[in-house]
């Protein structure tokens, strides 16, 4: 039973979630011969000022670029 967990930045609509788990899902039943009905996906959406890199949040990141 393959459980998948997914971290990304706040903001993907739920249509573009979709798409992604439905691909990771067809990913494990090619590859790894699973059942779909067995495949878990689980997104985690963090907030854009709670991921940081390299000492820098996102949000701050994305305010020094012009992006919203």
């Amino acid at each position: 039973m393959p459980y998948v967990s997914v971290e990304l930045i706040a903001g993907r609509t739920p249509e573009q979630k979709q798409q992604t788990a439905q691909a990771i899902t067809d990913a494990l039943v090619e590859h790894c011969g699973t059942h779909a009905d067995h495949v878990y996906v689980v997104f985690k959406d963090v907030d854009a000022s709670d991921w940081v890199i390299a000492g820098e949040t996102v949000a701050e990141r994305r305010r020094k670029r012009g992006e919203t």
